[in-house]
Order: structure tokens, then C-alpha cells, then sequence
């Protein structure tokens, strides 16, 4: 187990283990299986798991070696406080009921309402008021305890039964290897070293808080699967009750799942509960699992991380109540996702669609039997208490604190949730593997062409790996195994669907099929190269300009402004290395030009009032080198191709602002539903697209939107106000000194003012092509399309004044407690 920080990992691979079906095999690292021989039968996939079909006998055979646990199917010997003996699921509501923390809330709520009805008159008056009250205080306090425990039992997980797990396990181990034909990998010596802390975690009585990236609804069944397998305790899982539907919802209770709302909004007593909760299974030792990124990513990437559940984790060990836990971030990863194209159809603005089981499991992505393989990486755990202590040190000034437990103050607190937060996702992707399909998927996608031959794509996939590894990733599958080998695989696996093939060529050339879906697989690279890709973006300015070097060299003042600029614009997308914006600079020019893609022109007399103490004092300018020039700028336009998605997608958001720009015949300050404003800002690029003026149809996508209209709130471009009850959208204006103006003539919006200045500085690091030039035509093209599309929104979307939305709420709260007080007392 580490401190707090975290350690380089070396870049050597350990052995890696393969769990596919009832066999363990440990192979090199970067193992991958030779493919049959031409004139043999296929291979079974599924060979280790007995078929009914095939051989009914040793179906049933090995079913009843599970239910009646023969050998490690047992599941007695495990790493980890007791689990799966009857009786689990009432212990665990006794325990929660007792916490002081419950009982005082309880308590304060029984008051609460013991104060309203006294005000009300009735008790009366008198010493009979006083009896009154004591007797009406316990019923209270009894209706409130049963409340609680309904809403517990609801709630907790239900590890009850031994021969219930030892099915589950046979069972999704068949599901998972009928899609994951390769198996589930994991490293040997990350699992020996989670099994070393486990061992200790138990003697100490301490949890393992799993915090695992989130791309699929298989991410923790495979972790279920790894800790059952190796004889760890089955952590709780914090689940959306989204997922609670008949014959699932009770499977998963039963096999590890916590239900939670996606939304506590102010009810005291279900956060109170789910605090008890957490409290109860740390101070017990029961290992957790949660998703730091809440929901399941849509876009490939990392998301932001979320603070709900990391919070209560954080606040059981911060208050005292539970004295450690041990965290470990867990990064899993795919050759292929299974709900990728619903992850499409949601990012192009279709509602997502109610969980289902049958859906699920009659995906004709699940029954192909060709998704690859499961890759799941553990990062070395460490120790909540010692990181908590050296944040409150940092705090402090570096003096350690005299109590653990004094008080913070909330912007403290707050500092320290966002910097757990965001070590995780660092730590994630740290050890994180880039798989073949996420390498194919990032050549096909960086290339100026339509396709690309078989041995380009050879060339410039070997070239992407010792790139990641020259930045400290990690390269699943290649081990002794060709490069044509392990593309043919990750080609079978992303299927015709994604990347399309001509064989009635001189050589065989591929091109994407699918960019949107492609994309998905492209972004599980580009948080190795985020730095990289936002210095060419900003070098782009300059080269996009034409001309010979001089034309296209760009000062470093000029240079550090656009970085620093982009660099805040993409805060909610990636997370960038901790050291600051000048170090990271300096070290990716450096990088850089060591791997001759610029050139660093060094000034003769250092600034001195410039960037002090810093490497930067000398750079008087960059420019593409000589050697990059002569390669057509394949590696400098790769890094740009990466981020250029990301601009598309941001300007375009920047663009749909103007949409807000009231009519000259509206004098009054309107505000808009933000969902529709965002729905629009999707129509507004498609026919942005579909007109040629936008590059990428992926720019539409609705996350990367909402990530922009977030920064646009907190750098003060919108105006937005949010409301109490639940499921009214926010409502949104522009800030009046970001309303662009209108012609007092012709009402047409002018392009000037500072949002037009900001649309413009982010369309200078856009992509030009022979298709597309910034200009004056482009851009009264786009504020015409803008001012129409925001005409639409204004005339057809539910305007109203604050004022209307707030005198609405209120009367429906009046409504809704008149009707409270109408119904059954508690």
C-alpha cells in the first residue's frame, strides 16, 4: 500500500492473468493467443464453459459443481469481513438503524413536526398539552423508524446466500465470456498486490473503497467476477436505481447492489440514511464499490468526476466516525463497449431509453461473440486517512493538524473532495491500457485521407504505441505477436459497421465507416496526448495562415496566451497533469522538439521580467520543423486532429449563444429552458454541418455541449437560474454586457462585442480545409442561420419571465403542502 501520492509505475509489464470461464492462465504481458491455422476448425470461444447444446451432461455437471461449491467455487476462504450467511441483510439494517447519526435526525425531524402541529393548537393548552406531546412525540418517532427501515431495506444489498452467489457467478461468467470471447485480463502483479492489502485491510478491520472509470454496464460485473475468482470479498456496489426493475433489480440486490436515487434533492432523511449506510459498512470493513464518474461515460473518455457518493466516502473518514479506508482506483477497459450505438443515438439528442434486461441481453453485440477482451488494471491502493492528513497539512500551511477531526471550513472541505476527485481520474489514467481497436480507431480518425492502406495503417499504428509508452501508457496486446496480427483482430472486432474494407485494390485499404461511433475509441487515447494536442492547436493559428516558416512561426507570448486560453476552455473535458500551465508548457515543447516535430527558436538575452525561474525566459518563438515539413505534417496534424472534435464542438456552442440574442420588439428579459436551448444549439450544427460549415459531425454531440454551456455559466457568459423542484429544467439568459447587439434598422444580430471577440478566438485554432475557410462570408452565414434557429427558439419554446417561473413554483409548493396536510398524519 502507497501514501497518498502516487508512484510512477515502471514501464516493464508484469505477467498478465486471463480469466475465461473456470481457468486462470498467466501469460507475458501483452499476451496475445496465436491465431488458428488456416486449414483447422474454428475455435470454440467459449470452450471452458460447457454448452447445453453441445454437451447437456457437463452443463449440469458443472452447474451443480457451483451450486454445491466444489473447490474455489466454494467461496468460504475469502479475503474480508464475513458476507453470504442468512441473516447479512438484517444485521446490516439493525446496524444502520442504530447510528447516532440516524437517531439524531430522527429526532430532529419528529420536533420539526411536533412544533408546526403545537403551532397549529393541537395539543391544547394546559398540563394535559404536555402529555400530548410526549405521546404524539413517540408515534412520530415510531412512523419515522419504519419509514427509515422500509427505505434501508430498499436500499442495502443482501448478501444472504452461498449458493445464490455461486450461481450468479456461473452465470454471468457465461454471459460475459458469450460477448468477451478473450476473457477478462488483469495484471499478476497488481492482483497479488490487491490481495497483499486486502489481507491487511481485513486484519485492520478497514474497507477497500473500489473507484472504477465507467464505460458499461459490464464494468462491475467483471469486478464482482476478478474479486470472487481470487478470493477477495464482493464489494457493495452503489448502483442508480434506475437499475431496480423486475427480476434484475432483485438479482443484483442480492449479488452486491446498493440502491440510490439519482436525485436526494432535500430530503434529510434519505441523505441521512445513505450517510449511515456508508458509515456502517466502512466501520465494519465491507469493501465499496462506486463510480467516480456517475454515469456511464458516452463519449470514451474520462468524464468530470461526480461528488455525491465520493463525498459521504469522504466525510465517514473526515468526521472521525470511521477511522480509514483504503481507495483504489480501477481502470477498466474494452476492445469493443456493447452499448456504444445507444451511446450514439443519446449523444445526438434521442432520450435514453428505460433500462432492460431483455434488450440487454438479445443485443445482437452480445450474441456475436467477437467483442475482444475485458481489460481490468488496479492502481496501488492507498490510504484515505494519510491523504485526508496530508490535504489538511497543505491546508494548515504544512503544520500538521492537532486533531484529526477539527472542523473545516466548507471551502476547505470542498478543496479537498475536488482534489480526491481528480486524483482518482489521474490515478485511473495512469494505469489505464490503450487496446488495438482504441489504436485503429485513432489512426483511422487522425488521417487527412478517406482510408488508408494496410501498411500505412501498420506504420502509423506501431508508431502511436512507442508513442504511448514514450508517455508512460500502457499497450495491451503486443507482446510477440505482429502488428498485422493484432490489427486484423481489432478490425474483426470493430466489425463493418465501424471501419470499412476494399479489397479490389493493389492493397487492401480501409476508412471509417462510422467516424461518430469510431470516435468513442479514438478518445480513450487523447488523455496520453491532451498536451501535445493543445500546443499544435494553438501553433494552428499561425499555420493555418500559409506561406513559408516565417509566416507561420508564432511568438511565445503569443503562443502561451492560446494554450492558457484553450486550456480553460476544455477544464470540464480533461484532466490535465498537476504541475501548472507554464511547467506542462515547457515540457511539451520540449518533447516536442525532441521528437522533431518543431522548432524551438531561443532568444540570445533572456527576459527576465518574463515567466521568472522559468525555461520559458529564452523562447523567443516555435515553428514545425524541417524534418515535420518534409513528412507533410503527419504528427503535427495528428495532434491537432485529436482536439479538433473538441473545438468544433465548443465553437459551435459558442455560436448557439447568439441563438439567445432577445428580438428588438422584446424589450422584456426573457429566460429560456436550458434543455431546449441545448437541443437547438444540436439542430443549429447539423445544419451546420450538412451546409458544410462545420468539420465534424461529432461537434453535435449533446455532453460535449452541456460541458460548454457549464463553462459558459461559470465564466459569467450565461445567466442561469435553478429551481427547487424536481424535474423543472433551468431557465437561462445571456449576461446583459455578453448580448450581442442588433441592427436598429433590419434587426439582424451585428457581429461585434465581446461574445463575437470569443467566438472568434476559439475559430482560430478551428480546422480549414479545402471545403471550409473562415471568412466574412462564413461568418454572416452562420449569424443568419444562429438568428434564425434563435427565432424558432423564442417564438416555440416555453418563455417566461422569472418572475412567472418562481410565482409557478411557489404556487405548486403551496399546492402540493395543502395536499400534504389533507393526507395521513405520520
Amino acid at each position: 500500500m502507497s501514501s497518498a501520492k502516487a508512484n510512477a509505475f515502471p514501464h516493464t509489464s508484469a505477467p498478465d492473468l486471463d480469466i475465461l470461464g473456470d481457468q486462470v492462465t498467466i501469460h507475458p504481458g501483452g499476451y496475445v493467443e496465436p491465431s488458428p491455422s488456416d486449414n483447422g476448425p474454428e475455435k470454440n470461444l467459449v470452450e471452458h464453459m460447457a454448452r447445453f447444446r453441445e454437451s447437456p451432461l457437463d452443463f449440469l455437471r458443472e452447474i451443480s459443481l457451483y451450486v454445491s461449491g466444489t473447490g474455489w467455487r466454494a467461496y468460504d476462504d475469502f479475503i474480508g469481513q464475513p458476507i453470504y450467511y442468512p441473516g447479512f441483510s438484517d444485521n446490516m439494517k439493525a446496524a444502520v438503524m442504530r447510528t447516532p447519526m440516524l437517531q439524531h435526525r430522527l429526532q430532529q425531524l419528529a420536533e420539526t413536526r411536533l412544533e408546526a402541529e403545537e403551532k397549529d393548537g393541537l395539543f391544547g393548552k394546559g398540563p394535559e398539552s404536555i402529555r400530548k406531546k410526549a405521546s404524539r412525540n413517540i408515534e412520530l418517532i415510531t412512523s419515522l423508524q419504519e419509514v427509515a427501515l422500509g427505505i434501508t431495506d430498499g436500499m442495502i444489498c443482501k448478501f444472504e446466500s452461498k449458493r445464490f452467489i455461486r450461481g450468479a457467478y456461473y452465470l454471468c461468467t457465461q454471459l460475459v465470456t458469450r460477448a468477451y470471447h478473450q476473457g477478462i485480463h488483469v495484471s499478476s502483479e497488481e492482483v497479488l498486490r490487491l490481495r497483499s492489502v486486502a489481507e491487511i485491510a481485513a486484519k485492520n478491520k478497514h474497507s477497500i473503497i473500489f473507484l472504477p472509470c465507467h464505460r458499461s454496464h459490464v464494468d462491475y460485473v467483471s469486478l464482482q467476477l476478478i474479486c470472487y475468482r481470487l478470493g477477495i470479498a464482493l464489494p457493495t456496489v452503489v448502483a442508480g436505481d434506475n437499475l431496480k426493475i423486475p427480476v434484475l433489480g432483485a438479482f443484483l440486490q442480492n449479488a452486491g447492489a446498493m440502491w440510490i436515487r439519482r436525485s436526494f434533492g432535500n430530503d434529510a432523511l434519505y441523505s441521512t440514511l445513505v450517510q449511515s449506510y456508508i458509515d456502517t459498512l466502512l466501520q465494519n470493513g465491507f469493501n465499496v464499490e462506486c463510480f467516480i464518474e456517475g454515469g456511464r461515460s458516452r463519449t470514451g473518455k474520462l468524464l468530470s468526476p461526480k461528488f455525491g457518493i465520493l463525498s459521504f466516502l469522504l466525510d465517514s473518514v473526515l468526521s472521525g466516525r470511521v477511522d480509514d479506508a483504503i481507495v483504489c482506483p480501477v481502470s477498466t477497459q474494452y476492445d469493443k463497449v456493447v452499448e456504444t450505438e445507444s451511446y450514439i443515438s443519446e449523444l445526438l439528442g434521442q432520450p435514453k431509453p428505460q433500462e432492460n434486461l431483455k434488450d440487454f441481453l438479445s443485443s445482437s453485440s452480445v450474441l456475436s461473440l467477437k467483442l475482444g477482451r475485458v481489460d481490468v488494471r488496479f492502481h496501488e491502493p492507498w490510504s484515505l486517512r494519510s491523504f485526508i492528513a496530508d490535504q489538511r497539512s497543505r491546508v494548515d500551511g504544512g503544520r500538521p493538524s492537532s486533531a484529526f477531526a477539527d472542523p473545516l471550513s466548507f471551502e476547505n472541505r470542498t478543496r479537498i473532495l475536488r482534489t480526491l476527485g481528480y486524483k482518482v481520474l489521474s490515478d485511473i489514467n495512469a494505469v489505464s491500457v490503450v487496446m488495438p481497436t482504441a489504436l485503429i480507431g485513432t489512426v483511422l480518425l487522425t488521417l487527412r485521407g478517406r482510408g488508408v492502406g494496410k501498411s500505412e495503417l501498420i506504420r502509423r499504428v506501431d508508431w502511436l504505441s512507442a508513442r504511448v509508452r514514450a508517455k508512460g501508457g500502457r499497450v495491451a496486446h503486443f507482446g510477440g505477436a505482429p502488428t498485422s496480427t493484432i490489427i486484423e483482430r481489432g478490425l474483426d472486432v470493430l466489425g463493418a459497421g465501424l471501419v470499412g474494407t476494399i479489397d479490389d485494390l493493389p492493397e487492401t485499404t480501409f476508412y471509417a465507416v462510422d467516424r461518430f461511433q469510431l470516435s468513442f475509441y479514438r478518445n480513450m487515447t487523447i488523455h496520453l496526448f491532451i498536451s501535445e494536442a493543445l500546443v499544435c492547436a494553438a501553433m494552428y493559428t499561425k499555420v493555418k495562415q500559409g506561406g513559408g516558416p516565417d509566416n507561420q512561426r508564432i511568438v511565445f507570448d503569443e503562443l502561451y496566451d492560446q494554450v492558457a486560453f484553450l486550456s480553460s476552455l476544455f477544464r470540464g473535458e480533461f484532466i490535465y497533469p498537476t504541475a501548472g500551465l507554464l511547467p506542462n508548457l515547457n515540457r511539451t515543447l520540449l518533447g516536442l522538439e525532441t521528437d522533431e516535430i518543431i522548432t524551438i527558436l531561443r532568444s540570445t538575452v533572456q527576459d527576465d521580467t518574463k515567466f521568472a525561474d522559468s525555461p520559458s525566459r529564452d523562447i523567443a518563438a516555435v515553428e514545425l520543423s524541417l524534418t515535420e515539413r518534409k513528412s507533410g505534417r503527419e504528427n503535427f496534424d495528428f495532434y491537432n486532429f485529436l482536439i479538433w472534435p473538441f473545438i468544433e464542438s465548443t465553437w459551435l456552442a459558442a455560436v448557439a449563444l447568439m441563438c439567445l440574442t432577445p428580438p428588438l420588439m422584446n424589450p422584456k428579459e426573457t429566460w429560456l429552458d436550458i434543455r431546449k436551448t441545448q437541443e437547438t444549439a444540436q439542430v443549429l450544427g447539423k445544419t451546420l454541418y450538412h451546409q458544410g460549415d462545420l468539420s465534424y459531425f461529432e461537434a453535435v454531440n449533446k455532453e460535449t455541449l452541456k460541458n460548454s454551456f457549464q463553462f459558459f455559466e461559470e465564466e459569467g457568459l450565461l445567466l442561469v437560474h435553478k429551481f427547487s423542484s424536481k424535474g423543472t429544467p433551468s431557465a437561462i439568459r445571456l449576461a446583459p454586457e455578453w448580448t450581442p447587439r442588433r441592427n436598429p434598422e433590419d434587426g439582424a444580430i451585428m457581429p461585434e462585442g465581446k461574445l463575437w471577440d470569443f467566438i472568434e478566438k476559439i475559430a482560430k485554432s478551428r480546422r480549414e480545409g479545402k471545403n471550409r475557410r473562415d471568412g466574412a462570408t462564413v461568418s454572416s452565414r452562420v449569424i443568419r442561420l444562429a438568428d434564425l434557429v434563435g427565432k424558432d427558439l423564442f417564438d416555440n419554446a416555453s418563455i417566461k419571465e422569472v418572475s412567472e417561473i418562481l410565482r409557478e413554483n411557489q404556487g405548486k409548493r403551496g399546492h402540493r403542502k395543502q395536499r400534504s396536510q389533507s393526507s395521513a398524519k405520520l
